[in-house]
């Protein structure tokens, strides 16, 4: 196996390095990218993209609370208007089919489509449905989020996931959209990124709710992930056709030296960032570990908890990102030590495809009943403009490329990853960091909601249009 994941895919040319745009975007004649049932999409999430955050009996998010605090997110920026997805959806989903794009995985918004009461916003409903149906027309398989962070306000009133309560609503909701929606979805992913929800939003406070306090996280974990597995049977009873998972985020660390006290630090950077949501979900349990670095924060269990989050998966979504570089802080965990000299993207993270490659084959080894996989979110931000009514974002091209090779790396190793959807379809609300970081594969003017597809659509596209000529 090659150590560089670039290997797997044609350089870019000294042309695309300097910005031309002629560029092929080909995987290798052996990739795996080339099956004909290798899944290519791009992906969004409903606070980030629809707006219309007043309309049609939409009642107001942890998000819609914690962005209008002064001081949370960037510039003030809020989700109010955002990409005006929730107006304009019949043409983006236009764009998304012209691209060839062949999956879309979406979130719903909790607070559209049920009331305080629990009661059906028809409205709200109708919204998914006729985008739903849209996809179908269009021949593009959907994987529908029901979790991606905007929690209804009402809830989190009442202690939202720090109280038990709130995964059974969840079972509620999911009880609805599974039984309004049933026939519509491909495929179903509970939550996203318990980890943000739990650490972020109530472990040290940089998203909403913006609470922060270790034992916390670790409680609202155990909900977050109660409330996974209380869904997972109710969606198999009342959508049995579609496919049933949820999507973790990933972090690979590695160790800052050779000592015994940094390797151990990387090893709990990764307990933290993926066994504490994987290890209970695939088997049974939560990692001893994860309370050496938080003593004193197990959460508060009941009989049959660790039974229903295991439930048995279809899939497992997994979001990749970058890597952290990391050293034992001299106590109980580890403290990051960020590299000179590497690729960075305009997050400041590294841009390491390798790691994506190298979790991947380590899940396979550590959980024998690992599920088939997607890779629901990876790309990158870069300060992308329109010249000439173009975006060459030459950054993100050799990202992707990389990070494609690492995933047919992975499968070549043995890993059953049958699908990947780049985040994100289209440049949108960055959570904490507002406006300002753009992810899209197509950029959006906020002024205008003037959509560009910028040349990594294009080039991607291109390789799509090939791959269904070929195969």
């Amino acid at each position: 196996m090659a150590n560089d994941a670039s290997a797997a895919f044609d350089t870019l040319s000294p042309a695309v390095s300097k910005g031309s745009l002629a560029d092929p975007f080909t995987p290798s004649a052996d990739s795996s990218l080339w099956r004909k049932n290798f899944l290519l999409g791009a992906a969004t999430a409903s606070y980030q993209i629809e707006g219309a955050v007043d309309e049609d009996g939409r009642l107001p998010s942890i998000w819609d609370t914690f962005s209008a605090t002064p001081g949370k997110v960037l510039a003030g920026d809020t989700g109010a208007v955002a990409c005006d997805h929730y107006h304009r959806w019949e043409s983006d989903i236009d764009m998304l089919a012209s691209l060839g794009l062949e999956g879309y995985r979406l979130s719903i918004a909790w607070p559209r489509v049920m009331d305080a009461a629990g009661r059906p916003n028809r409205k709200g409903l109708d919204f998914y449905k006729r985008l739903l149906n849209r996809l179908k027309e269009k021949g593009i398989t959907s994987f529908v989020t029901l979790y991606h962070w905007d929690l209804p306000q009402h809830l989190e009133d009442r202690g939202g996931w720090l109280n038990r309560d709130t995964a059974y609503r969840f079972a509620d909701y999911t009880d609805l959209m599974s039984r309004e929606l049933a026939g519509t979805v491909d495929a179903w992913a509970t939550l996203n990124e318990p980890w943000c929800s739990a650490y972020l939003g109530y472990g040290n406070g940089h998203h909403a709710p913006g609470l922060a306090n270790d034992r916390f996280a670790t409680q609202a974990m155990h909900h977050l992930l109660l409330a996974h597995g209380l869904a997972i049977p109710v969606l198999r009873g009342n959508d049995p056709a579609s496919q049933k998972g949820i999507v973790a985020n990933i972090g690979r660390g590695t160790a800052n030296s050779d000592s015994a006290a940094d390797q151990r630090a990387a090893h709990l950077f990764e307990v933290q960032h993926n066994a504490w949501i994987l290890d209970p979900l695939l088997k049974g349990e939560y990692p001893q570990d994860l309370f050496e670095l938080w003593p004193g924060t197990e959460p508060l269990v009941l009989d049959g908890d660790t039974q229903t989050i295991a439930a048995p998966l279809d899939f497992l979504g997994i979001n990749y990102y970058f890597r952290t570089n990391v050293a034992s802080d001299g106590a109980h965990g580890f403290r990051d030590v960020p590299l000179e000299g590497v690729e960075r993207t305009q997050m400041g993270w590294e841009v390491h495809p390798d790691g994506l490659r190298d979790l991947l084959t380590g899940f396979r080894s550590t959980y024998r009943n690992l599920p088939p996989i997607y890779i629901t979110e990876n790309g990158m931000a870069s300060d992308d403009k329109v010249i000439d009514g173009h975006v060459d974002d030459t950054q993100r091209i050799s990202f992707l490329k990389r990070h494609l090779a690492a995933v047919d790396q992975a499968i070549k190793a043995g890993v059953d990853v049958r699908g990947y959807f780049l985040w994100s379809l289209m440049d949108n609300f960055e959570w904490a960091f507002g406006y300002e970081r753009r992810f899209g594969v197509v950029h959006v003017d906020y002024s205008t909601q003037k959509r560009t597809v910028k040349r990594s659509a294009e080039l991607v596209a291109k390789f799509l249009k090939e791959r269904k000529a070929k195969v």
